[in-house]
């Protein structure tokens, strides 16, 4: 069984979400795996590209959920799509905090390279924007020397 956690960015745009969508399902069926569990923050974009292409390859989806108000903080027109992934979680694990804030994003991503055997970064390569970004994870996930998939088309950056 091969755990795959993932971290990326959020708003990106539709064409590079179409590109990150089709790539992940490239990358994950390369593994090989028979049985595939994805963990994830279930965050708008990477997280959730992510999670749904796990499903579709008929893997289990552990969601990972830094707080109780991480919800809130999601883009409400994106709050239909997070509950449907979470509906679909074989297992939730939420962390013990109250506050949605970058300390809480960043033990979320602890937590879920505590159960990984490889991390997927949808990742531009550039420097975090703040505490708990997908830079920073990537660097906790080489810090326990689990392997890191960097997934980013080529020549693309964010706003």
């Amino acid at each position: 069984m091969l755990h795959l956690a993932v971290s990326g960015h959020r708003g990106l745009s539709e064409s590079t979400e179409a590109w990150i969508a089709a790539e992940l399902g490239r990358t994950i069926e390369s593994t090989g795996a028979a049985d595939l569990v994805g963990i994830s923050c279930l965050a708008d974009g990477a997280d959730a590209l992510f999670a749904q292409t796990i499903l579709d390859l008929g893997g289990r989806l552990i969601a990972v959920i830094p707080a109780t108000t991480y919800r809130d903080g999601l883009p409400g027109t994106y709050h239909p799509t997070y509950d449907a992934l979470l509906s679909k979680a074989s297992e939730t694990i939420a962390l013990d905090r109250d506050v949605s804030d970058a300390e809480a994003y960043m033990d979320a991503s602890l937590r879920m390279l505590d159960r990984a055997d490889e991390l997927i970064a949808v990742w531009d390569g550039q420097p975090a924007r703040g505490y708990g970004g997908t830079a920073d994870v990537v660097q906790a996930a080489r810090d326990k020397d689990l392997p890191v998939t960097v997934v980013w088309p080529a020549g693309v950056t964010r706003d």
